[in-house]
């Protein structure tokens, strides 16, 4: 059974980029040598799905950010890679999650941007979420949950709080059903 977790960072005022994509005021996260739980859980994860416009700032890095991965990019850009660990995906989630469990990859980490979070969010594809919430307020940019959002009841399964102020929350989704009545 496919494991979908979100894990990704987000201001307080909710944003995980600004408006042109820019996440340099991620920089905190680099400055006291902790690593916030990311090397246990990359090393816990099979695959990665990300958008196109997460993809392009994953290119802007020094290095490719998702080594050893086999990556996901949802897009229906015409894009090419030249690494064979990624792959280009115009199916719609649904579909193209069932090809990637084919695949025998089961414990999926959903990048980002906020249009694929909603997409998943949509269908109800999330099961876990690992949000780290970074002590600075952006007003404004790429929200981490774009309206529309459909309600989503989760359940904490643990947080922690970092010396610098960041706080780490994981969450597991409790799937709501309602009843017509």
């Amino acid at each position: 059974m496919t494991k979908v977790t979100l894990y990704i960072a987000a201001s307080l005022d909710g944003y995980i980029a600004r408006n042109d994509g820019g996440i340099d005021w991620l920089s905190i996260l680099d400055t006291d040598g902790e690593d916030y739980g990311y090397s246990a859980f990359y090393e816990s994860i099979d695959a990665i799905v990300l958008g196109s416009k997460t993809y392009q700032v994953g290119l802007g890095f020094d290095q490719w950010p998702y080594p050893g991965k086999k990556s996901f990019v949802f897009t229906q850009r015409h894009l090419q890679s030249d690494r064979d660990d990624v792959v280009f995906v115009s199916d719609p989630v649904k579909q193209a999650l069932a090809n990637i469990e084919a695949q025998g990859l089961e414990n999926i980490w959903l990048v980002g941007g906020g249009a694929l979070i909603n997409s998943f969010l949509q269908h109800r594809l999330i099961d876990e979420y690992i949000i780290t919430t970074i002590p600075i307020i952006l007003g404004g940019g790429i929200y981490l949950f774009p309206p529309p959002t459909p309600e989503e009841k989760l359940e904490l399964i643990n947080s922690k709080q970092y010396p610098g102020g960041l706080l780490q929350a994981h969450y597991r989704s409790i799937q709501l059903s309602y009843s017509v009545s």
